[in-house]
Order: C-alpha cells, then structure tokens, then sequence
C-alpha cells in the first residue's frame, strides 16, 4: 500500500527532543511515510522558544498544561482541554506514555500486589509553591495522621529524592498501598500521567485535578477528592480503607478502566484520523495567509544555527 509522503518537522519542544523517538513521530508513521525536513510542510509545535514563528507551513499546536490554543497563530491544536471545534483534538499528556494493556489487570493478580503492598502511602513532587499549596497542605495533613514517604525534590523527608524516570518511579511506588497522584490544578480534561503511574505500580491513587476524571477511569479504582465534602472525610475514608483488609481488597479487584476498556483518548485511530484531515486539507495554512515571517527575524538571530525555512506555499 502507498503511504502519503509527509514533510514534517517538530519544533520548540526542547533541545533534549529526541525527533526521531517520539510518541508523535511514531503514531503517524504507522500511517504516512513520514520525512523529517527543516523546510516542511507541517509543523508540529510546543511551548518552547518560539522558533516555530519562522514558519509559515500548517502548524499544529501542542500542549500538555492546561493553556487555550490560539487559533490566531495555529492552524490546528492538540491540547488537553474539552473544546467544540474541528480544528482541536483533546489529547490529554497521559496518553503520550500510556500503554494500556499494563493497566488490564489480570485475573487474581490482586492476591500478588497485595502481598508486596507493606507501605502505607507515598508522594513525589519536583517543586512546592503558591500554586500548588493545596497538595502541599493536604499531604501535610495525611502525614500528621500517619506517615507519608515523600521522595521528590520538594517535601522530601526519606533523605534522598527518586529521579522523575519512568522505571525508577514505578519500582518505589510499587510497595506502597497508596500513591498521593495531585495534578498541580483542578481544570477539565487536564489529566497527567500521575494517575496513570500510581495505577500502573498498582496502588490505590489519592486523585487531584480533573473534575471528570471518572469519565476515563473507573471512579471505584480510585480516590477522587473532588468527591469529599472536606479533607478530612478524604483522610479518615483512606486511613479507613488502609485499616480494613477486605475493603482495600474492594479497590485493587476493581478494573482501572470503565468496562475494562482504555477511553477513547487512547485510541491511536483518533490521532491518526485527526491528522488525515490536516493533511488532506488544501487551504493555504494560516502563518503564509498573514505573512508574519519578517516581524520575528529576532528570533533567527537568537537561534543562528537554524536553516532559514521556505515558504511552503
């Protein structure tokens, strides 16, 4: 079968990107013969340095926080909100390292994880501020009423932090029962890898963040503290569970997904589907119709080492 060939570019993602490696690079080859090039037609852009401006190709917007596109500077966008137009994919960051059959549980594993689960809870978090102050208190309160082993950067009281690598991540979440899993903010669709990595290591999460969460995952996997009416229902309920063998039992028989199916989100199809609409759309992209090239020569001169791009209309 003939793939469409496809001259691509990924740009602003930082300078430890690996292009070739990547989960966006490799879902699309499975579809379209793909050509890395530094004078593409479609650019594929986070929030970095801004070099993307250089272009004037279809740029596709890509963000895994919680900021809106704008539709002033890209042509399509894939971010983690819940957004009523065709130009948007919601694609939230747990996807890009989710595989989901290690979420598929397997029958009577429980009997196995529980005999390794003899830790009570743990948190990781690289930084503590204004704005993350909410998760900071609450595991501040947990920890007052029994011991939470906090191995990031911030709050760190086990004397040495665990690096923020996957692999390393899972082997220390994996004897505790539960996992302290606290996006840095409350926003719909805005869903990280945190849940995602406290199941995976088959501990219960304590979840934070997205108020639809439960429409992804199974909400009896999980505690959702947007379902308590204060903190310390949420405490008591897991200092509860934790006391209890056949309660706790309760949560790791539950499947982490709805029906034991990954959401839709996980789907590659959806992806792929969305770019074959990008792709087969003529119109001229947005940053050649504007002839913006010329008001951000600035950056050229910052970033010397990139190849002045070409038009690609």
């Amino acid at each position: 079968m003939n793939r469409r060939k496809i001259n691509f570019d990924l740009c602003d993602f930082g300078e430890r990107y690996d292009k070739q490696e990547n989960f966006f690079v490799k879902t699309l080859r499975e579809r379209f013969d793909l050509q890395l090039t530094t004078s593409p037609d479609y650019m594929l852009y986070c929030f970095g340095t801004q070099v993307h401006r250089l272009y004037t190709c279809t740029k596709i917007y890509f963000t895994p926080e919680t900021d809106l596109p704008d539709f002033n500077e890209c042509d399509y966008a894939m971010t983690t909100r819940y957004l009523d137009d065709p130009r948007h994919l919601r694609l939230p960051y747990y996807v890009l390292s989710l595989k989901p059959e290690s979420l598929i549980k397997a029958p009577g594993e429980w009997e196995q994880f529980r005999r390794q689960k003899t830790k009570f809870c743990c948190f990781m978090a690289g930084y503590a501020n204004r704005k993350t102050r909410l998760r900071t208190e609450f595991f501040q309160k947990l920890d007052r009423r029994k011991r939470v082993d906090s191995a990031g950067r911030a709050l760190n009281n086990i004397g040495a932090s665990v690096p923020c690598l996957p692999n390393a991540k899972h082997e220390f979440l994996q004897p505790y029962k539960f996992y302290m899993a606290f996006e840095n903010q409350s926003c719909p669709g805005y869903v990280t890898e945190k849940i995602v990595d406290g199941m995976r290591a088959r501990c219960i999460p304590i979840y934070y963040g997205c108020p639809r969460v439960a429409e992804e995952f199974n909400p009896k996997s999980f505690l959702n503290y947007l379902d308590f009416p204060n903190e310390e229902a949420l405490i008591d309920r897991i200092l509860e569970i934790d006391g209890n063998d056949e309660l706790y039992l309760q949560y790791l028989r539950e499947p982490f997904f709805i029906g034991d199916k990954p959401p839709a989100a996980c789907d590659p199809k959806r992806i792929l589907d969305f770019f074959e609409g990008i792709f087969s759309n003529t119109a001229p992209p947005l940053a050649a119709r504007k002839r913006l090239l010329g008001r951000w020569m600035l950056i050229k001169r910052n970033f010397p080492h990139l190849p002045l791009p070409q038009p690609s209309v």
